[in-house]
């Protein structure tokens, strides 16, 4: 049985998250933390982790960013791996959480979905036959009318895959309109699209001479990141000190 406290246990996807461990008789959450609630069934929830003195395997964090620094070192203090799912982070708490994994173990991404972690991997692997064969690739991104962002971090991690395959060789462009020219060969462009309540769409393609394979990832529902998240806590309960991510979480299933 692994023991979890969830970090942002009140927001969307700490429940969500609790409702996930809760229907996987392998995972047991035994405490929350989020500054904003201290009501949750099941379990008890304290405004600030100085308050909490449940002991636990691994912490899963769907916070802030404003309080992954505070985590961190909480998390390093009271030697408990952390699944670190807040995006935001700034250069300073990105170099905490890799000095924490010197000691701990850590897992951090941008997407805690499985399919999207998968579909990086199979992007390098078609960047590597199909981009020096003249395929262009370009990425389109469609998220809710109330995302703030544009392009979204997942749409970066998945020109990123195609880009590393590729040595570093493209560089990304997020608009056209402003622009009369032709498309430069070394490019990735990535389109927004904002409406509605969609939830995540991305469709990578790769447009060739008379065909195109494209490549694409639904979201239907936000408990995708919440499955991912415990299937990570589950796979760092089990790991020693180091950085890890999503990646290493699929080789291991």
């Amino acid at each position: 049985m692994i023991s979890v406290i969830i970090h942002g246990a009140c927001g969307h996807m700490g429940r969500v998250t609790a409702e996930i461990c809760a229907a996987d008789p392998g995972v047991k959450v035994v405490a929350g933390v989020d500054a904003y609630g201290s009501e949750y069934a099941g379990f008890p929830v304290y405004k600030s982790l100085s308050e909490c003195t449940e002991e636990a395997d691994v912490i899963i964090d769907f916070s802030t960013a404003d309080a992954v620094s505070e985590l961190v070192a909480w998390g390093v203090e009271r030697s408990i791996p952390m699944v670190i799912c807040t995006t935001g982070l700034n250069s300073r708490q990105t170099e905490m959480i890799s000095e924490a994994a010197e000691q701990v173990a850590v897992l951090r991404s941008g997407n805690m979905s499985l399919g999207i972690n998968l579909l990086m991997k199979l992007l390098k692997d078609a960047a590597r036959t199909l981009c020096p064969n003249g395929y262009d690739p370009e990425i389109i991104e469609m998220h809710h009318h109330r995302k703030i962002d544009a392009p979204s971090g997942t749409a970066l991690m998945l020109a990123d895959s195609i880009n590393e395959a590729q040595e570093g060789r493209y560089h990304y462009t997020y608009g056209r309109s402003e622009r009369r020219e032709k498309r430069d060969a070394e490019e990735i462009g990535i389109s927004s699209v904002r409406g509605g309540t969609i939830v995540g769409v991305h469709d990578v393609l790769f447009a060739g001479q008379d065909e195109v394979i494209e490549l694409k990832h639904t979201a239907y529902s936000r408990a995708i990141f919440a499955k991912g998240a415990v299937a990570a806590a589950v796979f760092l309960a089990q790991r020693g000190p180091g950085l890890y991510d999503m990646s290493d979480v699929i080789d291991a299933s």
